[in-house]
């Protein structure tokens, strides 16, 4: 076969090159999507003018909620999935507006984080919310993880109708990652290791990494089985659970007594009125 000359084989690698870089452009942008992992919504809690926790609390929750939630960001993207924050900075962004970006996104995953507080310096732990039933998996696994990784009590996965668990359309969940009203987990809130540990943990869940068996959980939560072949002991609450106020039943009796007393006796003082009056006329 006669051999091509030079200008003919210089245009066929010209046009085959032109070809393969047409290819590149065209493909490598499909692979990039393929090869991109899920979409995650971080949403730190509070910001701004919205400190978050109770009046009179040393440690602001909404700086510590903004840290952890970075952390979380900056693990999850290193491993090829795509991050939005509703906040990246200290604002304050309404709730509805975090639910839109949640919504804005098809197939996303919206993760909450904050810290719990409390009047009773005693409470501690950590504690997982959901609301729709597609998302009991995930905060089964956030749960799994960040219990596993700290020394914290494990308070459980509870259903709630929190606003940005109960209006948003994807899976939803909001992590506590202990509470800042607790001298003990707020010094740990207050370490940058602490705080890295707990976003590696959360990270972890998000990616379903096999996870630890959990300690016990506080009374009160149904046992659901977990997916995997472990004996993991996950705690949902299948109900929002009632807050009762407790009072010392002696000063509630007396109370209630001492009330019914005094309308006893000005019911007896109105009567011995009226029978007096009848007597002077």
């Amino acid at each position: 076969m006669a051999e091509l000359p030079r200008f003919a084989r210089q245009r066929a690698f010209s046009s085959g090159l032109a070809r393969a870089l047409l290819w590149a452009l065209f493909f490598f942008p499909l692979l990039t999507v393929a090869a991109t992992k899920r979409t995650i919504v971080i949403d730190p809690g509070h910001g701004g003018f919205d400190r978050g926790g109770i009046p009179g609390q040393r440690v602001a929750e909404k700086t510590m909620a903004l840290d952890v939630a970075q952390r979380v960001a900056k693990k999850l993207r290193a491993n090829g999935y795509h991050v939005i924050m509703t906040r990246d900075s200290d604002v304050f962004v309404p709730l509805p507006t975090r639910v839109r970006v949640a919504n804005s996104l098809r197939d996303a995953e919206f993760i909450c984080i904050h810290f719990n507080s409390a009047t009773r310096v005693g409470a501690n732990g950590i504690e997982t919310y959901y609301y729709r039933s597609d998302s009991a998996q995930l905060a089964a696994n956030i749960h799994r993880q960040v219990v596993g990784g700290t020394t914290s009590d494990n308070r459980g996965i509870r259903r709630r109708g929190f606003y940005v668990l109960r209006k948003t359309e994807v899976p939803s969940v909001l992590v506590e990652c202990g509470f800042l009203t607790n001298p003990t987990e707020a010094r740990l809130a207050l370490q940058s290791s602490y705080r890295d540990r707990l976003a590696e943990k959360i990270a972890a869940g998000i990616e379903g990494k096999s996870t630890p068996s959990n300690r016990p959980v506080v009374e009160g939560l149904t046992h659901v089985a977990s997916r995997y072949n472990g004996g993991y002991n996950d705690f949902v609450s299948s109900v929002p659970e009632r807050h009762t106020i407790r009072h010392h039943s002696g000063h509630s009796k007396s109370k209630k007594s001492s009330h019914k007393s005094s309308k006893k006796k000005k019911k007896k003082s109105s009567i011995s009125s009226k029978k007096k009056k009848k007597k002077s006329s």
